[in-house]
């Protein structure tokens, strides 16, 4: 039986990780610095794959701890792009 990661959102409610809202939200950070549609894939798909492989042996996990280590896996290729994803694309999606 394959066990599924319970994601806990900032206001305590929790849901199935769901890895395409990770893919989403890195995408929206290249795409809104104008990178190539081409390198926004490729790098969401990257920090994809290393979310999901760093969450799989986790019961349940933050939604703010996920979002720290995309931060940090971003941080590892390009600080603007981090910078942009942690400070500027969550007041974006309140739009």
């Amino acid at each position: 039986q394959k066990k599924e990661t319970i994601i806990v959102k900032r206001k305590g409610h929790r849901e199935i990780f769901d890895e395409r809202k990770v893919y989403g939200s890195v995408y929206a950070a290249c795409a809104s610095m104008h990178y190539p549609e081409r390198h926004c894939e490729v790098t969401a798909a990257h920090v994809t794959r290393l979310i999901k492989k760093w969450a799989k042996p986790k019961r349940t996990i933050s939604s703010v701890a996920i979002r720290k280590k995309v931060a940090s896996e971003l941080k590892k290729k390009d600080k603007e792009l981090e910078f942009f994803y942690e400070y500027h694309l969550p007041n974006l999606k309140k739009l």
